[in-house]
């Protein structure tokens, strides 16, 4: 793995602050009806696949003023692996999030989607869905343009 000097690149909501305002009114239509949790947990695992420090940091921030333990946002990346440390609903938000944001075989496998549909309605199932699209979406704009977490920015008195 190549590792690099991370510093800004530029400043694309500055520079393009409609394409900001577009993407902040998609990520409020997209949580419109979305569980907090869920919402934060899929923001979370999608991050963390698309290694976005960026979102990492707004996220695991903002699910622990949500009231979110340290064992559960430890444990988001081997979700799977934990028994029923997350409920059904949480798995079937995470098991999306990783069809989603991977797609290394060009599709979602339909027993994803599937688990997906038993937990969630078909509204709330499509908020997901958007809701999924949404934080790989700003993933990847942080991640081109390499955003200094907000942390990291106060330590160094940015």
């Amino acid at each position: 793995m190549t590792t690099h000097a991370h510093g800004p690149r530029m400043n694309l909501w500055k520079l393009a602050p409609e394409v900001y305002e577009g993407m902040s009114a998609f990520q409020a239509a997209a949580s419109k009806g979305l569980d907090g949790t869920v919402s934060e947990l899929v923001k979370i695992r999608a991050s963390q696949i698309n290694r976005c420090a960026f979102c990492l940091d707004m996220h695991y921030t903002e699910a622990r003023e949500r009231g979110e333990s340290q064992q559960r946002l430890d444990l988001v990346t081997a979700w799977n692996e934990v028994g029923d440390l997350f409920t059904p609903r949480e798995q079937a938000a995470l098991a999306l999030t990783e069809a989603m944001t991977e797609l290394t075989d060009g599709f979602v496998p339909d027993e994803v989607y599937a688990r997906a549909a038993e937990h969630f309605d078909e509204t709330e199932l499509a908020h997901l869905i958007a809701q999924i699209v949404a934080i790989n979406s700003w993933n990847r704009f942080q991640v081109t343009t390499r955003a200094v977490p907000t942390s990291l920015q106060r330590k160094a008195g940015a």
